[in-house]
This record gives C-alpha cells, sequence and structure tokens, in this order.
C-alpha cells in the first residue's frame, strides 16, 4: 500500500488517501495516537458511528500516524453551506450524536456520571455518508460531565457564528445554534459552569488563532443568551 495524494488538512494534521477504503492520518507534531484509536475501538464496540481502524499499511509509518477508513460524502458544514440540510436537521443530528454518546458508558473513569466526550464536535467533524453521520477526529477525547461537551459544541458554533470571517454565514450559524440549544435543553442543556469551564479549554487552545480567542467572551454570551 502506497502512500498517495493529500486528500485534505486541519488544524494539527494531514490526511492522505492510501487506497479507495483507506487513509493516513499524519499529525505534524507528537500526539498519542494509542488514547485516540483506544476511545474509537470502544465506540466502534458499542455502536458509535466513527472511522473504522485501518490495517498495517506496510509503508514506512511514523508513530503518529493513524490508518482509518475513508468516509465518502460532504461533511455536514459543506450540506448546510449549500443548503442541502437544512439548519433543523443539521441540529437534530449534532443533538442526537451527542446524545448517543452520552448514552455509552465511560471507558476508564468509575465515576458513573462520567462519559466518553469528544470536546469538538461541530459540523465539520461530521461526515455524512450513505451509512449515516460519522464523527471524525478524536484528538481532544476525554472523559468527564455530558454538560461539558454540550457547551463545548454551542460555544464552537457561536464562535464561527461571531467571526469577521463568517459574516456571510452568520444569521444561519446563530439559527442552527439556537435550534441546538433547544435540542439540548432535553438533555440538561448548557449550564453556566460547563460553559465557563469550556470557554477556559478554548483559551488555552494553542491551535486556535488571536481572531478566535479575541470572541470567546462575547460568544459565551451568545450561548447564554440564546439558551434563556
Amino acid at each position: 500500500m502506497q502512500i498517495g495524494p493529500l486528500l485534505g488538512s486541519g488544524r494539527t494534521a494531514d490526511v492522505y488517501a492510501l487506497d479507495d477504503s483507506w487513509v493516513l492520518r499524519r499529525y505534524r507534531d507528537e500526539v498519542d495516537t494509542a488514547a485516540e484509536l483506544a476511545v474509537m475501538s470502544y465506540l466502534s464496540a458499542h455502536g458509535y458511528p466513527v472511522p473504522r481502524i485501518g490495517p498495517p499499511t506496510g509503508v514506512e509509518a511514523r508513530p503518529t500516524d493513524l490508518v482509518i477508513q475513508r468516509l465518502t460524502g460532504k461533511t455536514l458544514a459543506e450540506a448546510l453551506l449549500d443548503g442541502t440540510v437544512a439548519e433543523a436537521e443539521g441540529a437534530g443530528v449534532l443533538a442526537r450524536l451527542l446524545r448517543e454518546l452520552h448514552a455509552i458508558p465511560p471507558r476508564i473513569s468509575q465515576d458513573p456520571a462520567d462519559r466518553i466526550l469528544h470536546l469538538d464536535l461541530h459540523p465539520e467533524n461530521v461526515v455524512l455518508t450513505s451509512r449515516g453521520a460519522v464523527v471524525i477526529d478524536w484528538t481532544t477525547a476525554t472523559e468527564g460531565p455530558p454538560a461539558l461537551d454540550r457547551a463545548m459544541s454551542s460555544l464552537i458554533l457561536a464562535q464561527v457564528a461571531l467571526d469577521p470571517e463568517f459574516t456571510a454565514a452568520e444569521g444561519s450559524v446563530r439559527g442552527l445554534l439556537a435550534t441546538l440549544l433547544t435540542l439540548l435543553t432535553d438533555d440538561g442543556g448548557v449550564p453556566a459552569d460547563a460553559l465557563a469551564r469550556a470557554t477556559g479549554i478554548r483559551a488555552v487552545n494553542p491551535g486556535l488563532g488571536a481572531r478566535e480567542k479575541a470572541v470567546l467572551g462575547e460568544a459565551a454570551a451568545l450561548v447564554t443568551a440564546l439558551a434563556g
């Protein structure tokens, strides 16, 4: 199996084609991919929609390389922007994915109230495949209170809505966020303490630029206002 063309790049990794079934996710910095693989394997065993983990490639691999299923389909973000998916439907997908994730018992934690948290579950990390929505990029996964995951997803959407570079989509993102917050109410919503904790985590995230961090306070206020 040979490493093929670059398919895409994110904040921390590049994705290369291997063949029609598998891709190589290569992190630019040292990352403990063993933890990410363990979480994905655990979630897959519980029926949660994550990419399948691939076989050895036979190519010279780095310790931080991941071989995972090659997914075909638009991201939820792309589908929302081109109108393929309506705001209400998109919010429903996000709410369902969070709810189903938080229904799975923790893998490590001894606290029965804890759950596995994605902590970056937003439309760009959801791929709409023929078998349904699949959640990608589990780099930030951890375990803790589900409210923190709900707060993080909401905060990320609020940041996008307030980012000057996304003014054309501001109204649609606000609508998506407002609908999502309504749907999350029955799951416990976004408590103030969880929102404050999510804001603190985002503030020290080295992958965020100055512009993104500059709107964090306003973004948290937007979540509070729309949830009220």
